[in-house]
């Protein structure tokens, strides 16, 4: 009877296994929740990476400029071989649509390769919306260069720009984007953002690792450390059922460790600035089968600071991190050292230290992003209109003003597309700008009404739509609010526009009197005519 209850039992727990494993990897090989942009790529051309299995997309719909270029170079990586380059222009955007309120990780890759033939690197800045995200700085044109952020939008899409500093023509190879668990990197404000300074597969000393090793396509580095290494025992767990930070297990399968027991395992690493801020990840799991009378547990501390405690790391996997930003030093080590009844020294299989960057400028207001694009789309304007409307001020959209005051979510107040070729009537969208004080229109071929819709803009001082070819009447409330002096009100060249009831009638009867007098000289013609062939008819029968 035990024995069959053991059978089934392990007929159980090798069904279990096996079922997680299965889960396990139908979750590593599942992409949903990526977005891969090849960029440069010619359009509606899509393949899967030889090295990753990575679904990779042109670029072509989420940006209208830029050049593509292809690099001479094939012995690259697939996702490498074309780049957009953006020789016109001084800030040039994508805008990728996304889940707001969900976490993800972004990341924007370069390859220079030489693809313009000028063997000369450049370097330039990156943008994400209206705050700096980085500087990017190419060595050589072989080299390979990474820029990443873990972010949770606030909007329904994002906008990585490329801006050109004057140091040769910016360009771009790669935007990968993953959902995260928004459980995971947490930071201490929503306005901070964390950059990756160090991803450690320290247990490795060659192989990089990222999708389909890691669900997250997170790219571990090896460490070049000299601690001993440690790979997992063949009686050690190698199924990975630890927590939301999903870790690879080729990553936590290995190990580093000390010598002996008494000897510390030391890492560190550099701040540029005293007041740079940072958050480290520190990620356990035991990878040896101990004996009976082995223990293995060890604290932690950072500058020579308690910072955690009694680790002992199990089959299953733990992650020690910071809850606060670590700041105040220019060198930061962190020491992992056993504590007194350990018996083993202390393990670590993998870290992570990301520095905080501060996006201190808020994006547009959606509503206000959405109707200006729109106005964009529908007029064809080329001037800069690329990335966020209002911000960085310095590359405010050309014929713009916004409310910023580095707390409230910027919005547009001011509109000005005078002589800007314009066609059509005046549409409807201008109407969501609800915040709108000043709207110049003048100077172009707007034909149709006045729209009254514009009167829903409550906070409109400014209305200047001469010079155009507007018909009909001017709505009752814009004259009533003009002769208020709430709104200044300019229709001067509308040679078709009424400002009154009696301008309207005058331009209808004018017309009708006009039509009927030139009717009637028409009819007075005919009749002398048809009098005098009359006259000449009658004669010419009496003498006959």
């Amino acid at each position: 009877m035990k024995q069959t209850m053991m059978r089934m039992l392990l007929h159980f727990l090798l069904v279990l296994f096996g079922v997680l494993t299965t889960f396990v990897l139908i979750q590593a090989q599942d992409q949903s929740g990526f977005i891969s942009i090849d960029c440069g790529l010619p359009k509606d051309i899509n393949y899967s990476s030889l090295d990753t299995g990575i679904n990779y997309i042109s670029d072509a719909k989420f940006i209208d400029a830029g050049v593509s270029k292809k690099i001479a170079e094939t012995d690259i990586k697939q996702e490498l071989q074309y780049v957009r380059s953006f020789p016109s222009g001084v800030r040039n955007c994508y805008r990728i649509n996304v889940t707001s309120g969900i976490k993800y990780l972004i990341r924007s890759s370069f390859y220079y390769g030489n693809y313009d033939d000028l063997n000369e690197p450049p370097e330039f800045d990156l943008h994400f919306g209206p705050n700096v995200w980085d500087t990017v700085k190419l060595t050589n044109i072989s080299h390979i260069t990474d820029s990443e952020i873990i972010y949770t939008p606030l909007l329904d899409y994002i906008q990585p720009c490329l801006v050109n500093t004057g140091k040769g023509t910016p360009f771009i190879s790669v935007i990968e984007l993953r959902t995260l668990n928004n459980e995971v990197y947490v930071t201490n404000s929503a306005k901070s953002v964390v950059s990756p300074l160090r991803r450690s597969d320290v247990g490795s000393i060659a192989n990089e690792y990222r999708y389909k090793d890691d669900v997250y396509d997170r790219i571990w580095f090896p460490s070049n450390s000299s601690f001993k290494r440690l790979h997992i025992s063949p009686g050690t767990a190698s199924l990975l059922l630890g927590n939301n930070y999903e870790l690879p297990a080729i990553v936590m399968n290995t190990a580093v460790t000390s010598e002996t027991p008494s000897a510390p395992l030391n890492f560190s690493w550099e701040a540029d600035n005293v007041n740079d801020q940072f958050y480290l990840y520190m990620h356990f799991k035991e990878v040896e089968e101990l004996a009976a009378n082995e223990t293995r547990s060890f604290n932690i501390t950072v500058n020579d600071k308690f910072w955690y405690g009694n680790v002992t790391p199990k089959s299953l996997y733990t992650t020690a991190f910071s809850t606060k930003p670590l700041t105040g030093a220019t060198r930061y080590l962190f020491s992992l050292s056993k504590t007194e009844n350990s018996t083993l020294p202390p393990i670590l299989n993998a870290y992570e230290v990301y520095k905080v960057k501060l996006f201190s400028q808020l994006e547009t207001h959606q509503d206000d992003v959405d109707t200006i694009t729109n106005i964009k789309n529908t007029y064809g304007v080329t001037r800069n209109w690329q990335g966020d409307p209002c911000g960085p001020v310095n590359y405010m959209w050309e014929g713009l003003n916004c409310s910023i005051d580095g707390y409230s979510i910027p919005r547009i107040t001011s509109l000005n597309l005078a002589s800007s070729g314009l066609t059509g009537e005046i549409p409807s969208s201008i109407s969501k700008l609800t915040m709108l004080e000043y709207l110049d229109l003048s100077n172009n071929s707007l034909n149709g009404p006045l729209p009254d819709f514009l009167m829903q803009l409550r906070s409109l001082k400014v209305l200047n739509v001469g010079k155009n070819k507007l018909v009909g009447l001017v709505p009752i409330e814009f004259l009533d609010r003009s002769k208020s002096g709430s709104l200044s009100l300019s229709v001067d060249d509308n040679p078709d526009l009424c400002m009154t009831e009696s301008c309207k009638k005058k331009n209808v009867v004018v017309p009708l009197v006009a039509s009927l007098s030139a009717l009637a000289v028409i009819l007075l013609i005919s009749l002398g005519i048809w009098l005098f062939r009359r006259k000449t008819g009658t004669y010419q029968l009496t003498k006959e």
